[in-house]
């Protein structure tokens, strides 16, 4: 890849990004799309929203994810918001429109359903469980609720977080949306970890004694790949989903709304596992 002054340039702000693959599988977009774009990694401390969104708009960044602790901080700031990221209150792509605006989208929704599709996991008619209420719960919750869920329950610490992730759902299609306890996570077809419990650490995000053979469990955590529930929910018998296939897709949808193009996610999933490959190596 060659840098010239007219590349463009897009990137990711959080904290920490240090773990991020994103520069990975957009890089390799890009190259598979021949686009002179680069995308960068930058550690944003919380609190400085504000302060990195003016720097897109004073250097020109042609692109910006937004990840933790930001997606929320976002909402205020941008100059407009498409539908989705003013319903679920969270922003995770910054996209510059024809007249220099800065827009806010999310594109974790449609991501998450487009990982769910490749890994032939059907959720319309099913009872789902989404443990966590932040701005990626909220994105799954409506996106599942508007894929056909028969139930959505929110499990989360904060009860008011997670009444607002269960009316998402139910103003999205789903019948019953509400607050969950341990008895749903048992109850549920589909479970989903939208926490970043188990990133890094051993953490389970719910009691292990709770998945069994007839559910599917899904964590949108990526690294390590083979995360602490997803371990434990095999040997249960369930089947898992790792969070690596909603990173591409949602990364995909991102590229889409900066250029216009579809990048291939067999590319870019690819370089993603190259990386985490080559972080494995002593």
């Amino acid at each position: 890849m060659s840098i010239t002054a007219g590349t463009r340039i897009a990137g990711v702000i959080g904290s920490p990004v240090t773990h991020s693959l994103s520069p990975a599988l957009h890089n390799a977009a890009f190259g598979q799309l021949g686009l002179d774009w680069v995308y960068l990694a930058f550690d944003v401390a919380a609190g400085r929203t504000g302060a990195a969104l003016e720097a897109m708009r004073v250097l020109g960044l042609a692109g910006l994810s937004v990840t933790m602790p930001h997606k929320e901080s976002m909402v205020r700031l941008v100059d407009g918001l498409d539908p989705t990221a003013a319903k679920l209150r969270s922003v995770n792509t910054v996209v510059r429109d024809g007249d220099g605006l800065l827009v806010g989208h999310s594109t974790d929704g449609d991501g998450f359903l487009a990982s769910l599709a490749a890994a032939r996991v059907v959720v319309a008619g099913k009872a789902v469980c989404v443990l966590g209420a932040g701005g990626a719960a909220r994105a799954i919750c409506e996106a599942v609720a508007r894929a056909g869920a028969a139930r959505v329950a929110v499990v989360n610490r904060s009860a008011p977080a997670a009444e607002l992730a269960a009316a998402i759902a139910i103003a999205a299609g789903s019948p019953f949306g509400v607050v969950g306890t341990a008895a749903d996570i048992a109850d549920a077809d589909v479970v989903i970890n939208a926490t970043s419990v188990g990133m890094g650490s051993a953490e389970l995000p719910c009691d292990a004694a709770l998945l069994h053979a007839d559910q599917v469990v899904v964590d949108i955590v990526y690294q390590p790949r083979v995360t602490e529930l997803l371990r434990v929910a095999k040997a249960a018998g369930a089947a898992v989903v790792d969070g690596l296939g909603m990173l591409v897709h949602q990364a995909a949808l991102q590229q889409l709304l900066w250029h216009g193009a579809q990048p291939d996610t067999a590319v870019m999933a690819a370089a993603a596992e190259r990386e985490l490959a080559a972080r494995r190596q002593p």
